[in-house]
């Protein structure tokens, strides 16, 4: 099965994709690995990503677009495989589907404000990268695992959140409409105060391996 996970930033897309790699096993896919992976192979696609990236610019679509054809052409996605953040805009899915076959575009459903509280909420420990929530927090700063002060990440910072979904809702959520007018687009609304398992439970269902 070849699927794209959408959704938010903190919707929980790369937690389903590790249970799915392991339940599946298939590879998770995204696009920061990809572009480590081919610079660290010499590719073609590679070197292009490493000059951008070096210089400090953007790596431009046709680049990206390039290493995630190469990617896809490993033999460990000949099985199915999960794009987790790409394809990011409407032309990169057009791309994708020149070289690629797509059977679902799962969309990770959940509210901003929950996101936002979610994130916003998220400390992490910069020594042993241990993750914690202040509601479980009970009003200690400290890491269980190490005892170094736990710290907010400034990309987890409020106002940053809403930038990310402001971003998201203008770049990325028109993939919605693109892939339910394909007919390829499955919605699973995760419920905030459900486990993990609950919520993976409700994937697994929505993608008919239940």
């Amino acid at each position: 099965m070849n699927l794209i996970f959408l959704g938010p930033p903190g919707a929980g897309k790369g937690t389903m994709a590790q249970l799915l790699m392991a339940d599946a096993g298939i590879p998770q896919i995204s696009t920061g690995d990809m572009l480590r992976q081919a610079m660290k192979a010499g590719t073609e696609m590679g070197l292009s990503a490493k000059r951008y990236i070096e210089a400090g610019e953007l790596v431009p679509d046709e680049v990206v677009i390039g290493i995630v054809k190469d990617r896809l052409q490993a033999e460990d996605c000949k099985n199915g495989y999960i794009l987790d953040g790409f394809p990011r805009t409407v032309p990169q899915a057009e791309a994708l589907a020149q070289f690629a076959k797509i059977d679902v575009a799962l969309n990770i459903a959940l509210d901003d404000e929950v996101i936002i509280n979610r994130l916003g909420g998220r400390r992490v420990c910069l020594k042993c990268g241990a993750t914690y929530h202040t509601s479980t927090l009970n009003g200690k700063d400290t890491c269980a695992n190490c005892g170094e002060k736990l710290v907010q990440r400034k990309d987890d910072a409020p106002e940053t959140v809403k930038n990310r979904l402001a971003v998201y809702a203008a770049q990325t959520a028109p993939l919605i409409d693109y892939y339910a007018k394909k007919g390829l687009l499955k919605t699973v609304e995760c419920a905030p105060k459900a486990t993990v398992q609950e919520n993976y439970a409700k994937v697994r269902e929505t993608l008919g391996m239940a």
